[in-house]
């Protein structure tokens, strides 16, 4: 979405960049918080470029969804070697920003403030199981669209098909290969819209 070419979004827009559910952004302006206004004789609202830029500078919202399409993908796994290979394969392979997270507590702060499009979560922390963090996400209205990928090597068949019942949209199991990891991003990544 080049958002240089246009002064005035919808809240489906503004929800995509801000990575949050349209009726987040309804709640924002609806309470004043974001600037807009209306369409005569319509509920539609539209909101002012400048006035969606004040509005994410004031409360932190990474301004990297007004710069680029990305995708927004944060990898939490405690393996660093597993986060620095999939962030420089990542990175040369895909047009991706990235960030990282070796903890539970790491990853709440990071999802918070990078509001990503797709996590990668290892289920198995070892501060924390993985199924707690994809619960904070989906209780959380600004995370509730982020899709989560869980990653595991002791997952059977049987647990991948529960895990999308505990929060997950889907699963990879560890080792998995570059090509696997961006098929199920790409995948995971369509679903959001």
């Amino acid at each position: 979405m080049n958002l240089f070419e246009k002064d005035v979004l919808t809240t489906g827009e503004v929800a995509k960049i801000c990575n949050v559910a349209s009726r987040t952004v309804s709640k924002w302006f609806d309470s004043g918080q974001l600037r807009g206004y209306r369409i005569p004789g319509s509920k539609d609202r539209r909101i002012p470029v400048a006035a969606l830029r004040k509005f994410m500078k004031a409360h932190g919202i990474p301004m990297d969804g007004l710069m680029s399409g990305s995708t927004r993908v944060l990898i939490v796994d405690q393996d660093e070697e597993v986060l620095n290979t999939l962030k420089q394969i990542l990175g040369e392979q895909t047009n991706y920003e990235m960030r990282t997270a070796s903890s539970a507590f790491a990853a709440g702060v990071e999802a918070e403030r990078f509001r990503p499009h797709v996590m990668l979560l290892d289920l198995h922390l070892a501060d924390c199981d993985g199924r707690f963090i994809a619960k904070f996400c989906r209780e959380n209205d600004d995370l509730g669209v982020t899709k989560i990928i869980g990653t595991s090597g002791k997952l059977t068949d049987g647990q991948v098909a529960q895990i999308r019942h505990q929060g997950f949209d889907s699963a990879l199991r560890k080792p998995f290969t570059v090509r696997q990891v961006i098929d199920a991003i790409e995948a995971a990544h369509a679903m959001v819209y």
